[in-house]
């Protein structure tokens, strides 16, 4: 493969390259963070399927995150080693197989081992993207072009359970794997043409496998002990050793990437204050807007009993609401003092997960729907400000490492919001059952009452006196298990709230650093 560098590229094509690379680039990383959330909708569908509960079916999503995550740090491996027009193309065939894997799984395990892979391409690609939209842009319009970029990558998971919703109506859960194919497709045709390139060298660069293996081995320990905590016991011996080994490893990468000659997580970047600031705020946004992509919709269809379909239209609007907000807020991140606009959204996207906090079965569509709209118009706020006061001040050569970094913290964030919510709306739904269950006594006239409908209802069909026993308790027990679920979705959005008011801490900070 000859080299074909950008400035070859603008020769070529002009001025009008800058937009072209940024659509080919953007379609691909739309299409694949597209893809991590439209799997959201179908949590129930999996869990039927495989026979499994929401703890197992939710690996679905947070497979592709984690995987996601280990692999942010090696597109500047990638990039180096086959420069990014076959770096972006690799990538996008590897998703394909994944896709293809899910599809026609067999099992649970199958289709986790298809969103690895399938999650591995997408953490390649979107600080491949990211950096190569920075470099066609000039310096004083970074702002704009991590509106540009973060307008992509945050419309893509409001949109997801929509597009899932409807192909799972339309079709089976299984299609859902296979309907972004075409976009693929066409990304990869794009790519080819418009991507920058390089020749392709037989000596690879050097890579940090000691840090990757103790990076993987502490995400993996450290998530599967987090999401498994509650069942098997967080005193358990192999919650503690899980804990245990993720620890050693996760501080063993740090001391490895202090001293590597190549690694893979430049950790002079967070010796800025600024920028660790920023990191901060991207590791806490990380988490609540995948907590509330995953929330949101099995919230809408376990409680609200919404279709697929519907439920996924609750982020619609705020997502189209989203697309016409953040090229403002590109370009206000090139005029205004970062730590303004940060401010304002992480205190709006607390707002919202409060309302939410509040929601049961009688909340309305419009009113669910209105809470994704405030959380998203934080969203809009935040991102590119967010970006852009990281990335200011970068060198060019050093912008594939700094976009590793800053989307390795993002969906670092990311991954453990969704592990972390799907623990707490487990362990206090039975705090909640618990609770309830004490209080059905002959005491209880409520009780008493709802029971004696039920008894009424069924003695009417004919049943006989003990199976309209056996009945009426059986939809007490039902009717406390939602009541219960509801309770344990509330509390998941509260402490979503408290992390967000948290975040307002660093988004301060950002004030006082250079």
């Amino acid at each position: 493969m000859t080299s074909v560098t950008l400035e070859q590229q603008f020769e070529r094509f002009g001025p009008a390259y800058r937009w072209l690379v940024a659509l080919a680039g953007m379609l691909g990383a739309m299409t694949m963070v597209l893809s991590a959330t439209m799997v959201n909708v179908a949590v129930p569908s999996i869990m039927g399927a495989f026979g499994v509960g929401q703890d197992m079916a939710q690996w679905a999503a947070t497979a592709f995150i984690a995987t996601m995550v280990a692999s942010q740090l090696l597109n500047s491996w990638m990039v180096e080693a086959f420069g990014q027009r076959l770096a972006y193309t690799l990538t996008l065939i590897l998703f394909t197989i994944g896709a293809v894997v899910c599809a026609v799984s067999v099992s649970i395990e199958m289709l986790i081992v298809g969103r690895i892979m399938q999650g591995f391409s997408a953490g390649i690609i979107q600080p491949l993207v990211m950096a190569t939209i920075i470099s066609v842009f000039p310096p004083e319009r970074r702002g704009f072009a991590m509106g540009l970029y973060g307008m992509g990558v945050t419309l893509s998971p409001s949109l997801g359970p929509l597009a899932g919703g409807l192909t799972i109506d339309a079709m089976t859960w299984r299609h859902i794997f296979l309907v972004p194919l075409p976009l693929v497709a066409i990304s990869f045709a794009m790519g080819v043409v418009f991507m920058p390139s390089k020749k392709f060298s037989r000596k690879l660069p050097e890579f940090d496998w000691t840090g990757y293996l103790l990076l993987g081995t502490g995400l993996v320990c450290l998530m599967t002990g987090v999401g498994n905590g509650y069942r098997w016991g967080w005193g358990s011996d192999g919650i503690l050793s899980l804990f245990t080994i993720g620890v050693i490893a996760a501080t063993g990468f740090v001391y490895w990437q202090a001293h590597a000659k190549a690694p893979l997580l430049d950790l002079s970047f967070f010796l800025n204050p600024r920028f660790a600031a920023a990191m901060v705020i991207a590791f806490a946004f990380g988490a609540g807007n995948f907590a509330t992509n995953y929330a949101i919709p099995v919230f809408a269809q376990t409680i609200q009993g919404f279709t697929p379909t519907k439920a996924g239209m609750v982020l619609a609007p705020a997502g189209l609401l989203l697309v016409m907000m953040i090229p403002f807020s590109g370009k206000l991140a090139d005029r205004v003092p970062p730590h303004f606009p940060i401010m304002t959204g992480v205190a709006m996207f607390a707002f919202a997960a409060f309302l939410m906090s509040d929601a049961d079965v009688n909340t309305p569509f419009v009113m669910v729907a209105m809470f994704a709209i405030i959380s998203r118009l934080g969203l809009g706020l935040v991102m590119p400000n967010m970006g852009a006061a990281a990335l200011r001040g970068i060198p060019p050569d050093r912008l594939n490492k700094a976009a590793g970094a800053y989307n390795f913290t993002r969906q670092l964030g990311g991954a453990f919001g969704v592990n972390c919510v799907v623990v707490v709306m487990e362990s206090r739904t039975a705090f909640h059952a618990d609770a309830l269950a004490t209080t059905q006594t002959a005491a209880n006239s409520l009780t008493r009452d709802m029971i004696g409908g039920v008894n009424q209802l069924l003695s009417e069909s004919g049943l006989p006196e003990a199976v309209r026993q056996a009945g009426a308790l059986d939809y007490l027990s039902s009717v406390i298990h939602i009541q219960a679920q509801t309770f344990g979705f509330q509390d998941a959005f509260l402490v979503i709230c408290l992390v967000f008011v948290a975040t307002l801490i660093p988004a301060w900070m950002l004030k006082r650093t250079k």
